[in-house]
């Protein structure tokens, strides 16, 4: 009877330390990971581990627009001028300046509603921005092809957080009798290119794809809404 009762209190004290070991390292993962990361949850562990990536929301605080002299401008009537830049929805003009509008104008209508998140600056550097002529708009048509270098950086610490890397915004160029029409609807060259730039760097700068470790952020996974992950900023 005695040996019964000492094999039962083995046996309980080894569940107790079971539970102990299992308790331990859920306790620890819920206070701090690797490299200073904390995932705090509310009611449940993040669906994620340290070191793997997760998209973040940005407050796009600005966007830096670049247009180097250095990019070639033709002004040649040729179905495909061989230059950088090619413009003929203004009248002539500063080309370089005319596109950095473009795109000053595309930035703010892109990121209008992209004011809530990990605060970042978005550097644009114009690479190619090259559209149709008159001989190509008022025959067979073609593409807007444009292109250029995405940065971004933290607002405060102006560290790189992605890029710099190329995007491609290119878009159809109507030409013949439908180009005319376009025109007289008010959807001109401009209305298009700047409709076009404005739904790429939207998409572009929706969501931010980082390793939170990385960059020293916490991660945490409301209970009501187990898929948004909020990111806050570590001090």
């Amino acid at each position: 009877m005695k040996t019964m009762k000492t094999v039962k209190s083995l046996v309980s004290l080894g569940l107790v330390l079971a539970l102990s070991a299992c308790v331990a390292p859920e306790s620890a993962s819920r206070s701090a990971g690797p490299n200073g990361v904390t995932l705090a949850t509310q009611g449940r562990l993040a669906p994620m581990a340290v070191g793997k990536k997760v998209a973040i929301a940005l407050n796009v605080t600005e966007v830096v627009i670049k247009v180097p002299s250095s990019l070639r401008v033709s002004e040649a009537d040729t179905y495909y001028p061989n230059a950088d830049v090619v413009w003929r929805g203004e009248p002539r003009g500063n080309r370089l300046q005319q596109v950095h509008a473009i795109f000053t104008e595309a930035a703010r209508l892109g990121t209008g509603k992209l004011k809530s998140g990990l605060p970042v600056v978005a550097e644009v550097e114009v690479t190619r921005f090259h559209c149709v002529t008159e001989k190509t708009r008022n025959s067979i048509g073609g593409t807007h092809s444009m292109h250029f270098m995405l940065t971004i950086r933290h607002a405060e610490t102006g560290e790189i957080l992605d890029g710099p890397r190329e995007v491609i915004a290119d878009t159809k160029a109507s030409g013949g009798s439908r180009a005319i029409a376009e025109d007289y609807a008010g959807r001109t060259q401009r209305v298009v290119v700047v409709e076009r730039l404005a739904q790429v760097l939207q998409h572009e700068l929706k969501a931010l794809t980082v390793n939170p470790a990385k960059f020293g952020l916490s991660v945490s996974m409301s209970e009501t809404d187990p898929g948004a992950l909020v990111v806050s900023s570590m001090n």
